[in-house]
């Protein structure tokens, strides 16, 4: 009798002999033809993984109700379902191919997109139909798990710090183009056939009419494009592996030291993308922006002078700069290795964690300060962000040094899917304790994965120096 895998692996999708590492043989354009294509995909899943990250800041606004944490658990579900489905579209690779994962999952983003767009045009749905489509788009968070891997199946092994950096950072940038456009789309009256308009109200602010359904169907066309293409284009590697044999990964102990450095960057990347426009708007939004003065909760005013952030102004350059160096820095790695990379990304991050810590409680004594500890906060937030980009393309590098080619696959699968937690963590943390206590948090992880990546892989005679 076949198996799933032999019954999947038929047709004239499957490669024969493939083998990356000869030269001779390796088919260089298709390789990269492959890496475009499922960038392009991967960008699309970003875009419907974050986009209620750009929707949930502003549902009050356009006629909801819902309260601090209400709005926080609607930013933090997306990434909860992502890192679930990781898990499951980690063995996926060598079980469907490259071929039908890539255009099933694409095109199974049309349905929460599609829902966000409906459900903000009319605002009056009920909470718990929210929280499905927050569910649901963890689908764009779940395929990076599986993208990534069969990626790496069809480059040697001295440029996958270059492809897999490439395709994960254009990919992050779909976090980016959705916070960006989001803002712009919404504001554009001739998107007036894309449905009824609402009334934004800010307080503060004058009343605006946006069509806020647009920030969601604009990705429609561009999810069954990319479907097609990838049905159309795509070829499938024949690594055969069923699900109890990729599972022999966990008895490698660099599989579970992967996955602290992993969540210390990509985990920071997620977790901060997807709240950074919440963590702003209640910290230095309108609703905070008092002095006290006397005893009681009566006595307070509206600081005079001070501008009142508007979060989707700058909520995109957080994703942009954390993406850009993913980017930027894939190359370097190539030629340096990753594990030097890493070290200076957890550096990075303690310092920055810790410089940002003290605008994580606003001094409301004036206007001046209130609005140097906003500064300081964005400067600080866009530190986080570069530093974990940096350390994003660097661990990617390392994987695939550190384990064979099957076992590498599986390993930035199962890493991705653990580091997809991050929003929801975020989410959580940010929920039951105080932002400054949480920060804390994020800096003795930081410092105990600077201690793993210098014994284990950066010093002189490290056991596996990647």
């Amino acid at each position: 009798m076949s198996t799933l895998t032999d019954r999947l692996q038929s047709g004239p999708e499957w490669l024969r002999s493939w083998d990356p590492e000869n030269e001779a043989t390796w088919d260089k354009r298709l390789a990269w033809q492959t890496l475009w294509i499922t960038t392009f995909t991967l960008t699309m899943c970003f875009v419907a993984w974050f986009l209620p990250s750009a929707i949930v800041p502003k549902l009050n606004a356009i006629g909801y109700a819902f309260s601090k944490e209400q709005l926080y658990w609607l930013a933090a579900i997306p990434g909860l379902s992502g890192g679930l489905m990781r898990l499951v579209w980690m063995v996926l690779p060598p079980i469907m191919g490259t071929r039908k994962m890539v255009a099933a999952t694409t095109l199974l983003l049309f349905f929460p997109v599609l829902g966000w767009g409906v459900r903000s045009m009319s605002p009056d749905a009920p909470y718990w139909e929210l929280l499905v489509l927050a569910f649901l788009a963890g689908i764009g968070g779940g395929a990076f798990s599986g993208f990534m891997p069969s990626t790496s199946y069809f480059f040697p092994r001295k440029m996958q710090g270059t492809a897999l950096g490439l395709q994960a950072g254009i990919g992050n940038f779909g976090v980016s183009l959705v916070q960006l456009l989001t803002p712009w789309l919404i504001g554009l009256g001739m998107l007036w056939w894309m449905g009824q308009s609402q009334m934004m109200k800010v307080p503060g602010k004058p009343n605006v009419e946006v069509w806020y359904q647009a920030a969601s169907f604009v990705w429609l066309p561009f999810i069954l494009i990319g479907t097609w293409i990838a049905w159309q284009y795509l070829k499938s590697v024949p690594i055969k592996a069923n699900i109890k044999q990729q599972f022999d990964i966990f008895g490698n102990v660099d599989t579970w030291l992967m996955t602290v450095l992993y969540i210390m960057t990509f985990g920071t990347f997620s977790g901060l993308s997807a709240q950074f426009g919440l963590l702003m708007t209640n910290l230095y939004g309108a609703g905070n922006t008092a002095i006290v003065q006397g005893s009681g909760a009566t006595a307070q005013i509206l600081v005079a002078g001070y501008d009142v952030p508007d979060p989707v102004t700058y909520v995109f350059l957080g994703p942009l700069v954390g993406a850009g160096a993913r980017v930027l820095f894939a190359p370097l790695t190539d030629r340096m290795g990753g594990a030097i990379w890493t070290l200076v990304s957890g550096l990075g991050l303690i310092g920055s964690i810790i410089w940002t810590i003290p605008a994580l409680t606003p001094d409301l004594t004036s206007a001046a300060t209130l609005q140097a500890g906003f500064n300081q906060f964005l400067w600080g937030m866009l530190l986080i962000f570069l530093f974990s980009g940096i350390g994003n393309a660097s661990t990617f590098k390392q994987m695939p040094m550190i384990f064979e080619r099957r076992q590498a696959g599986g390993v930035i699968g199962w890493t991705g899917a653990i580091a997809a937690f991050g929003p929801f963590l975020f989410g959580v943390g940010l929920t039951v304790m105080s932002p400054a206590a949480f920060y804390w948090i994020g800096v003795v992880w930081a410092i105990c994965c600077v201690g793993i990546t210098w014994w284990r892989y950066a010093r002189p005679g490290a056991p596996k120096r990647s």
